[in-house]
């Protein structure tokens, strides 16, 4: 009627799958993969675990010292976390033009390492979703 074709059960996961597959195995000549690794070296090694293992990774922003989480992702990826490790503010900023993933991680990791206080001024505010994160796969 409306010209949609259903998603057959299961479709999505299955791209999700494929892509974070092709990414973590022979993607490095890719630019994705030359991205990610390129972001891998950036990173100190508690980073690069973490982010290897859970998805994300955890920086110290050089103003106030308060602790962001950069999950994978390009846009909406990007939340300052409490003591405790629990999601308070999202903040959604990037470079401009088409990067690949890694790319985008990296700036924002040196943004908020070297300038966090201009980070903070053009990023858009969101509420953190924490069903959103939980579904991201691991990258690293």
């Amino acid at each position: 009627m409306f010209g949609f074709r259903p998603v057959p059960p299961g479709s999505r996961s299955r791209k999700r799958a494929t892509r974070a597959l092709f990414i973590s195995h022979g993607a490095e000549g890719t630019p994705e993969g030359r991205s990610l690794g390129l972001l891998r070296k950036w990173l100190s090694p508690s980073q690069r675990e973490q982010f290897g293992r859970k998805g994300y990774f955890d920086v110290v922003g050089s103003d106030s010292g308060k602790r962001y989480r950069i999950h994978a992702g390009a846009s909406v990826n990007v939340c300052e976390i409490d003591d405790r490790g629990c999601l308070q503010e999202g903040l959604c900023f990037m470079p401009i033009g088409a990067l690949p993933i890694g790319d985008v991680m990296l700036a924002q990791k040196i943004a908020l390492e070297t300038c966090e206080r201009e980070a903070r001024a053009v990023a858009r505010r969101f509420t953190p979703n924490g069903f959103h994160f939980r579904q991201v796969r691991p990258l690293g």
